[in-house]
């Protein structure tokens, strides 16, 4: 079977400082020799605006300067990156995340779907819907959600039903509820799944942010593999074994894809 080494890299990004930040992945990960490394949603940026008017500095389209400089690196370490930025696509600005992988040309994006708070003053609602790749060196199929999307089962459900072994939820978490229910996204679904947080504060017009850190990373079974502490900067690695994921059944008769009854589900 393929294993591979998965890091996430919990920091805290400088407020409205795209160089400064892209320096500080940089750091943080040149001791780090996992195939693949998660960063948190928005991470070269900072996160909390309120105006559609203080992204126009800061945006950029997939191809830009930060899909160069990961690009760059992916090609020169053999290793692939997730990543948080403020894309521009046709004159809208969204929350999303790149994929960023060697031997690749272009990287994969998502857009977030569910706006979370003061966001919605600002960000476009994403389009992509969601998104799965797989990386074919790792033999992993990567499904991508940001924060917030965490709050609706139909995310991870989806993408599990997209065929991914791994979810990666690059985020920006204030409060501690998600704990709750992570695990539970990764047994339902059979799938290992990753929760990037950030630490540190933000503060907009006298309104503090308090970003809760602890990222994680989940075992297909809901253990815990790893993860960090609250209020620090730290960079976590669990191994990843893909093809655990795909089987599942359960017991002899009973398989969680193939028992689903979609006609007798209300989701609308």
């Amino acid at each position: 079977m393929t294993t591979f080494e998965l890091s996430l890299v919990q920091n805290s990004p400088k407020y409205r400082n795209k160089p400064e930040n892209l320096h500080l992945m940089w750091n943080d990960i040149q001791g780090c020799s996992s195939q693949l490394i998660v960063f948190p949603e928005l991470s070269t940026t900072g996160y909390f605006f309120t105006k559609k008017s203080e992204l126009a500095s800061l945006s950029e389209p997939a191809h830009g300067m930060t899909f160069r400089f990961f690009k760059d690196l992916a090609e020169r370490r053999k290793q692939h990156y997730i990543l948080g930025f403020i894309e521009e696509f046709k004159g809208k600005y969204y929350n999303s995340i790149m994929l960023v992988s060697y031997g690749r040309k272009d990287p994969i994006i998502y857009r977030k779907t569910h706006l979370f708070y003061k966001e919605t003053l600002c960000f476009s609602p994403g389009n992509t819907g969601f998104v799965t790749h797989k990386i074919p060196s790792l033999d992993c199929t990567v499904g991508l959600m940001i924060c917030y999307d965490w709050r609706f089962p139909e995310s991870a459900r989806t993408l599990g039903l997209m065929g991914s072994d791994l979810i990666v939820c690059p985020s920006n978490l204030v409060t501690n509820l998600w704990g709750k229910v992570m695990p539970a996204r990764a047994i339902e679904n059979k799938v290992y799944f990753a929760v990037t947080n950030r630490v540190g504060t933000e503060t907009v017009n006298d309104e503090t942010l308090v970003f809760t850190g602890n990222s994680t990373i989940y075992s297909y079974d809901g253990d815990v593999l790893n993860s960090a502490p609250t209020t620090e900067s730290a960079i976590i690695t669990a191994t990843i074994t893909p093809q655990l994921t795909r089987d599942k059944s359960f017991n002899s008769i009973n398989n969680i894809v193939t028992d689903r009854r979609p006609s007798m589900y209300k989701l609308r």
